[in-house]
């Protein structure tokens, strides 16, 4: 069905004559066949959203409509490929095209001429229904992909083959109650904007290992939860994304860079493939979907990008990974859509962006959670959703950042002045929160027991007294604080600077175990608690603060993790040892 143009906008255009048309049916426009999507209908005029350049595009062009919702490609091939913001693999299009994208050039998301090689594990004559698993292809030597009944199709499998098939291939042939039958291959297709079906969603109940000690100790996220990185320019923000991508435990992360300027994009696109995954010594490309949509490229697909994103994580979740997406920047997204609202002569909400600006980005971030797959095997997948968000001037209450809060459980904060400062990852320890803590304290209990959060309490209660005792020094000085108060403010600085600090560019300090971070917080803890009893009983508060444990304690990050336990053992013997000294000599005098 075709009709003709009446308007452009941008990337906006107005079609009539397209009354059998629906909403969210992807269209093709123009003699160069752009691709578009239509975003509502009045009558039989459709408003379409292009994802391509539109330039040199005006009334009278023909519009033909596919009859289909924009869709996503979901199989082998995914893994170590760099997509747009509209699953068009960049790698393929610039051997064919250039070192620019040439507009209206259709490439497939999946490889139609690559070999792979499929194990089956069904049988013939066994029932399946959608979410079970027909076989397996080690797509790379990272991650095992199940090729998977698309969800709604069930039958009796009549046939099923084994061998090395491109992903078009008929690999398996199913037989309905009605003896209809059914040819599957290895690539399902999926409608970006609709949720992938689960069996049932639970609350997230185990941590995400990031590596990074503000985020694993005080702030932590679960599998399966949600997380905003709020901050103003240069605080950090991309940084702190790489770095949950590369040290992350979990099994497959997808990247989104949604409107980010081209060089930090270009960093994520040169960093990736020569970065080594820590868990098994393999490229970390190879559990890695990148998505590339900078902030010269088409604003329409900025918007886009970010369901194609989720939609490819929901997929590898369904297999029963843990997924870990990645969205840089929520706000850039909320700027297409801010743009295209305005173009549609929508009714602007709060700063110009549109009414449903909240609706949209829950619609996104409800897309996270633990769930039980589809399938009889019990399998059960996570996908956990960290967004970017870049407030202009670092202005939290705008409307992006406020009904980012209202969605997600944790927040971390990024500082200016911490980044000023060089203090990386620059959260901000007072305004920063997670409302996983009271879900996750089972596990850090059953893991490391009753210690560790009560180490946790204890450190931010030092924080934060150290942020009231600093009005007092602001007005005073620091002498006039007492002996405990001073140590207060000594022990929050060893807790930033010795803990809460991280060097991304030295290996031993890239990443801390939980068993690292357990121990260090608590050798700082203990320097704190020593020290208070020695204070008691007289002994002279400013040689405390300057025993040789004291540098030995701030080197300590820097041990290798297989050499945590010995080494932190002997640090705090010295240590008590030094202050046990000086406490003596406090009581002779």
């Amino acid at each position: 069905m075709s009709g003709i143009i009446t308007k452009v906008s941008g990337p906006l255009v107005v079609a009539e004559g397209l009354a059998d048309a629906n909403v969210s049916d992807v269209v093709r426009v123009g003699s160069q066949r752009l691709i578009g999507e239509i975003l509502n209908m009045t009558g039989d005029a459709a408003s379409i959203q292009v994802y391509e350049e539109t330039s040199g595009l005006g009334p009278g062009a023909e519009v033909v409509t596919t009859g289909l919702p924009l869709s996503v490609e979901l199989g082998p091939g995914m893994l170590e490929n760099i997509y747009d913001g509209i699953q068009r693999p960049l790698p393929e299009i610039r051997a064919l095209t250039g070192e620019t994208i040439t507009r209206g050039v259709q490439v497939a998301a999946l490889n139609r001429e690559k070999k792979w090689d499929f194990v089956p594990v069904a049988e013939p004559g066994q029932h399946v229904a959608g979410g079970d698993v027909l076989g397996t292809v080690q797509e790379t030597s990272a991650i095992l992909h199940k090729i998977m009944v698309p969800p709604g199709v069930s039958g009796t499998v009549k046939s099923i083959e084994k061998g090395e098939f491109t992903v078009d291939h008929v690999i398996a042939v199913l037989e309905d109650y009605n003896g209809k039958t059914k040819e599957l291959t290895m690539v399902q297709n999926w409608p970006v904007r609709i949720a992938r079906p689960y069996s049932q969603k639970y609350t997230p109940a185990r941590p995400m290992n990031s590596g990074q000690r503000i985020i694993d100790t005080l702030f932590p996220i679960a599998k399966g939860g949600t997380a905003a990185v709020p901050g103003p320019f240069g605080s950090g923000k991309t940084v702190v994304q790489h770095q949950l991508a590369k040290w992350s435990d979990v099994d497959i992360v997808v990247y989104i860079g949604c409107g980010e300027r081209g060089n930090e994009m270009t960093d994520v696109l040169m960093e990736f493939p020569e970065l080594t995954d820590p868990r098994n010594g393999e490229p970390l490309m190879k559990r890695t979907v990148l998505i590339a949509n900078t902030s010269d490229m088409p604003v329409a697909a900025r918007e886009a990008s970010i369901y194609t994103g989720i939609t490819i994580a929901e997929y590898f979740r369904d297999m029963g990974y843990d997924v870990a997406v990645l969205a840089d920047s929520t706000s850039r997204w909320a700027e297409a859509l801010r743009e295209m609202s305005g173009r549609l002569e929508e009714m602007p909400g709060e700063e110009g962006y549109p009414a449903y600006l909240a609706s949209r980005l829950a619609q996104f971030y409800e897309r996270a959670g633990v769930v039980e797959c589809l399938g009889s095997d019990e399998r059960r997948g996570s996908v956990t959703a960290i967004g970017a968000v870049s407030p202009p001037g670092g202005d939290t209450s705008e409307p992006v950042s406020q009904a980012t809060m209202r969605i997600v459980k944790v927040f971390w904060a990024l500082d200016s002045s911490l980044a000023y400062a060089r203090h990386f990852p620059a959260i901000n320890w007072l305004t920063s929160y997670s409302l996983y803590v009271d879900t996750l304290k089972p596990w850090y209990e059953g893991e490391f027991g009753a210690k560790y959060m009560q180490n946790r309490d204890k450190a931010m209660h030092i924080l934060q007294e150290e942020a009231e005792l600093q009005e007092i020094v602001r007005l005073v000085g620091q002498d006039a604080l007492s002996p405990a108060d001073r140590l207060t403010m000594e022990t929050a600085k060893m807790i930033r600077e010795d803990f809460l600090q991280q060097n991304a560019f030295i290996d031993e300090d890239a990443y801390s175990s939980y068993l690292k971070q357990f121990r260090l917080l608590d050798m700082v803890l203990q320097y704190d608690t020593v020290c208070r009893e020695a204070i008691g009983s007289g002994a002279d508060m400013n040689k405390l603060f300057n025993i040789p444990a004291r540098e030995r304690i701030g080197r300590a990050k820097m041990v290798p993790q297989d050499e945590v336990v010995k080494t932190y053992d002997g640090i705090i013997e010295e240590m008590k040892a030094e202050i046990a000294e000086i406490a003596e000599g406090g009581e002779d005098e």
